[in-house]
């Protein structure tokens, strides 16, 4: 059974939070706190990797770290019958720059295609490279198709995205109708990390008329009312990653991501 599939790919419990964890940017041990601190806050799913600079190992360690550190705090609530609230037992799925940024830890992969790229290596070098990989450690692969709007930020950059403008909605539309198509089980619109604004709503809320699948939506989304419109708009998911490492204080990141995800409609 296609669990972490079938999870991602539920569309009847609202739109949903996660974050994405880049084991390039900050230790296991940091990683794992700021995942417990995005559980806490009602996170459903953490994301790891995203990075030109993250590689097996480290990689493998931060999923390793995460994973024990909900476990121990899922296992420790369990035992407690006064305990209120906790880290839930969430997936936590490999988001990969490529097939060397892969862990055999991971519950699951987003096993994407870079719909606009100019690169061969990104329409299809890197899953070929990275099969193989996910096929003998039992990873369950989940399809995706990912387009990288404006700004696109160093993942426009790294992936020769040609990027999709903010009134581009006619091309929005066809790329996630040949999504459908082509059998992918997500669709994600990227705005880059540490963008200076959002996916335009617009093309958001095209993509949602354009097919059936799943809509993840990440990149500049800051706060709440970021989170609100993408929400509005008919995002499935909604992705925060940089925002998770402005904050070393777990207790203060919490509070940040509880304020924006509560924003989501």
């Amino acid at each position: 059974m296609d669990i972490v599939s079938e999870y991602m790919c539920d569309r009847t419990t609202g739109t949903r939070h996660a974050i994405l964890i880049d084991p390039a940017d900050q230790t296991p041990e940091v990683a794992a706190n700021r995942a417990l601190a995005a559980a806490h806050a009602g996170s459903s799913m953490i994301l790891v990797g995203g990075s030109s600079d993250t590689d097996t190992e480290n990689v493998h360690a931060t999923i390793v770290a995460i994973k024990e550190a909900l476990e121990l705090v899922s296992w420790a609530a369990s035992q407690d019958s006064d305990a209120v609230g906790g880290a839930r037992e969430i997936p936590v799925v490999l988001f990969p720059q490529g097939a060397a940024a892969l862990s055999p830890a991971a519950d699951g992969v987003t096993f994407m295609m870079l719909m606009n790229s100019l690169d061969q290596r990104f329409l299809i070098g890197e899953q070929v490279k990275g099969a193989p990989f996910v096929k003998k450690a039992g990873i369950e692969p989940v399809s995706m198709g990912y387009l990288i709007c404006e700004p696109g930020g160093k993942a426009g950059q790294v992936g020769k995205a040609d990027l999709i403008g903010p009134l581009q909605t006619e091309r929005v539309a066809a790329y996630a109708m040949a999504a459908q198509f082509l059998g992918f089980r997500l669709f994600y619109l990227e705005a880059g990390s540490g963008a200076e604004y959002p996916v335009n709503p617009d093309l958001i809320k095209t993509a949602r008329e354009s097919c059936d699948l799943p809509i993840i939506v990440g990149g500049g989304i800051r706060d709440s009312h970021a989170a609100r419109a993408a929400s509005e708009a008919g995002a499935d998911w909604i992705i925060t990653g940089n925002i998770t490492e402005e904050y070393d204080d777990a207790s203060k990141l919490q509070a940040v991501l509880t304020d924006l995800i509560s924003g989501i409609a």
